[in-house]
């Protein structure tokens, strides 16, 4: 395959990917603000910390991190590369540029998706109906993931895809952990208490793992749930699921058997995945969880630069 080709589809589903995880971020906190209004500012710095871009946001917001600059922020601010509108855009592009590759419905709901998020932006639907607005951002992302599984082969082209979106999945749910772990509760008073329960619920609300993780554990303890958004094996937003599938897609692509490298991505994923098969919770508790979370959001971004040179670099003559 191209290599502009493989790059292309690569990063269009990690864009759709990314939009779909912060417009994530942004309804569950909503859901926080309503169980604890009277505290609503605090809840909403914590996730412009989490992105690393508060430096941005603070050249066009200053301090003020009210829900309405933070949602613009994030949501719908075309200048700021990261934000749902620049990415569903960056995935459109992405994907105007393989409409060969890839089937037409996968096209026909990315352009649509993008038009519909463009025409929320000259409104105040956002800010008027924001439960609404980012539900449908997130099942607009469902739907085309169950286009991308059901329209296209499952060829080479399909895996590059799955790579693109499971690495980008399992870098945004240490996020959505870090968030809650490190920055989310400042006040040691607060843990344990009926407070403490209702974020970490929301945490896992923000995975979509609420149901999954009372049919395993039932109780909401947050040890449990860093296990299980962590180190849980069927389900399919924890961190070990998704970079066990990229590991498995990469070897798909190159041919290569597991257990066997062929190129510094394969090294790298191969590495992270025999790390995570042989650490445990309480190893990462006794190491901080913030620290961990961070080393292990570095490597993801090893990783994704060693795809890069593995696959997409091109080499001029």
């Amino acid at each position: 395959m191209l290599s502009r080709v493989a790059n292309s589809v690569y990063w269009m589903t990690r864009y759709i990917e990314r939009g779909e995880n912060i417009a994530r971020f942004i309804n569950v906190n909503l859901n926080l603000t309503l169980d604890f209004a009277t505290e609503s500012n605090r809840q909403w710095k914590p996730i412009i910390m989490a992105t690393g871009d508060h430096i941005e946001f603070e050249k066009k917001h200053g301090k003020d991190y009210s829900s309405k600059n933070v949602i613009h922020f994030l949501a719908l601010d075309q200048d700021y590369p990261n934000s749902i509108i620049s990415a569903l855009r960056a995935a459109r592009e992405n994907a105007r540029s393989v409409r060969e590759i890839i089937s037409s419905e996968m096209w026909t709901h990315i352009n649509r998706s993008y038009l519909e998020i463009k025409e929320s932006a000259s409104t105040d639907f956002a800010y008027t109906n924001p439960h609404r607005f980012f539900r449908t951002i997130i099942m607009q992302a469902h739907l085309f993931t169950g286009l991308l599984y059901t329209t296209m082969s499952h060829g080479e082209a399909f895996q590059f895809a799955l790579t693109g979106l499971l690495l980008e999945r399992a870098d945004k749910t240490s996020r959505i952990l870090d968030v809650k772990y490190f920055m989310l509760l400042p006040q040691a008073g607060d843990v344990n208490t009926p407070y403490d329960s209702i974020q970490w619920a929301a945490v896992l609300k923000s995975a979509s793992a609420l149901e999954m993780y009372r049919k395993r554990f039932h109780r909401i303890i947050p040890k449990q749930v860093c296990e299980f958004l962590i180190f849980d094996s069927d389900f399919p937003r924890s961190m070990r699921h998704c970079l066990k599938k990229v590991e498995l897609s990469l070897h798909n692509i190159s041919g290569t058997p597991l257990g066997t490298a062929s190129n510094k991505a394969e090294k790298s994923i191969g590495r992270l995945c025999a790390d995570l098969d042989y650490t445990d919770i309480d190893e990462i508790i006794n190491i901080g969880m913030h620290e961990y979370l961070d080393a292990l959001q570095i490597k993801i971004n090893d990783i994704g630069s060693n795809i890069h040179e593995a696959f997409f670099k091109l080499t001029l003559s």
